[in-house]
């Protein structure tokens, strides 16, 4: 167990050492609560970080299982078995997903002034989130991403469950992670403090990532003297 997501991206970080300082790398934390993990990763392999909107489309009857989800650009993953085990068609996930669009495209604007255009061509992209139950989530995320054409795309978070961590195999090029639990349940159950991250902290991580790169980044006479 983590006591909180910064503990957690502290820990992932620790298993993603071959890419620290590393030019060609980008992470891209999944909002809300992948943000301060992926700001933690970012932090520790001194690389830039941005945020690439998901969001879940969850159970009617259960909003926390993830049957499927969207992604920035129009990508959708549906979780057909899952539907089939809970007596569900894909016509009873219209409503959410169509309220899931209308959040996806608010998260959009509301980052907009932390973002430029996503230049990810040639570049290994980690995929943060703060964990991964089904992998619904994070596969569309990674199947989103590669239409960038990324040399790699690694999907990462500090607790996997063992299903995800075959599944996400299949559509990402490594996926790490601190845990993999075989009794997974809910990602909340791996951390001490899971308390809901708002717009306001991704934006402050976001400012606060800006300003570090800023120091990372090597000074123009610098440049011009290597």
């Amino acid at each position: 167990m983590f006591v909180n997501r910064k503990e957690g991206g502290v820990e992932l970080a620790a298993r993603l050492q071959q890419y620290q300082m590393n030019p060609n790398v980008v992470v891209l934390g999944l909002p809300r609560g992948g943000v301060p993990v992926a700001f933690e990763v970012a932090n520790h392999l001194q690389v830039p970080l941005d945020v690439f909107v998901v969001r879940k489309i969850g159970a009617p009857s259960y909003p926390e299982m993830a049957v499927g989800a969207i992604a920035s650009g129009g990508a959708m993953v549906v979780h057909r078995e899952l539907l089939d085990q809970l007596y569900l068609s894909e016509a009873d996930l219209t409503p959410v997903i169509k309220r899931e669009r209308i959040e996806l495209l608010r998260r959009e604007r509301a980052y907009a002034a932390h973002r430029g255009a996503l230049e990810l061509e040639g570049k290994t992209v980690i995929l943060v989130d703060d964990g991964i139950a089904t992998g619904a989530t994070m596969e569309v995320a990674v199947k989103a991403v590669r239409t960038f054409n990324p040399t790699r795309i690694v999907a990462a978070a500090p607790v996997i469950s063992k299903d995800a961590l075959v599944s996400l195999g299949l559509v990402a090029d490594d996926v790490v992670c601190a845990i993999a639990p075989s009794d997974f349940g809910a990602v909340g159950r791996w951390y001490e403090n899971f308390e809901q991250t708002s717009d306001e902290e991704v934006k402050a991580l976001l400012t606060r990532a800006d300003c570090r790169q800023l120091n990372f980044a090597p000074s123009s006479s610098q440049t011009q003297a290597r």
